[in-house]
């Protein structure tokens, strides 16, 4: 492989990293405005998505390992947003509160307003574009 291939792409690398990093910096900072924290907002999304999940489960929606999403449920147990309850056999099945629910709608208007901001540089179509590239990319083993 030429050695300028070998720079462009890890320069590409960085960058959709960079880019990553900027966005979920911006949208902990944001959500912390309403009680909440990055991690905790995406463990409601998954719960939100997929209401009496596993941790299991939860774990992979959310990019943990099962250890670290079990003390992350833990604490969303503790602050009222979740309940855990027996599922089949030794199964934990999560489910949104109220407050949760609550928690998740505000979390999605933050999100909205901080990731209009973050992509506002580039028109429409170019989003579109690279959700559609981003998403070949994340479709491929």
């Amino acid at each position: 492989m030429h050695p300028d291939a070998t720079a462009d792409l890890q320069l590409l690398g960085r960058a959709v990293k960079q880019t990553q990093y900027r966005q979920h910096r911006a949208l902990d900072s944001a959500l912390t405005a309403i009680g909440t924290t990055l991690a905790q907002w995406d463990a409601l999304r998954a719960i939100g998505r997929t209401p009496g999940a596993s941790a299991r489960d939860l774990a992979a929606a959310t990019f943990q390992t099962e250890q670290a999403f079990g003390t992350l449920a833990g604490r969303l147990t503790a602050q009222g947003l979740i309940e855990r309850r027996p599922g089949h056999g030794r199964r934990i099945e999560h489910h949104l509160t109220p407050a949760g629910e609550r928690t998740l709608e505000a979390g999605h208007k933050v999100a909205y307003e901080v990731l209009a901001e973050h992509f506002a540089p580039l028109p429409e179509r170019d989003r579109a574009t690279l959700l559609d590239l981003l998403q070949r990319l994340n479709e491929t083993p």
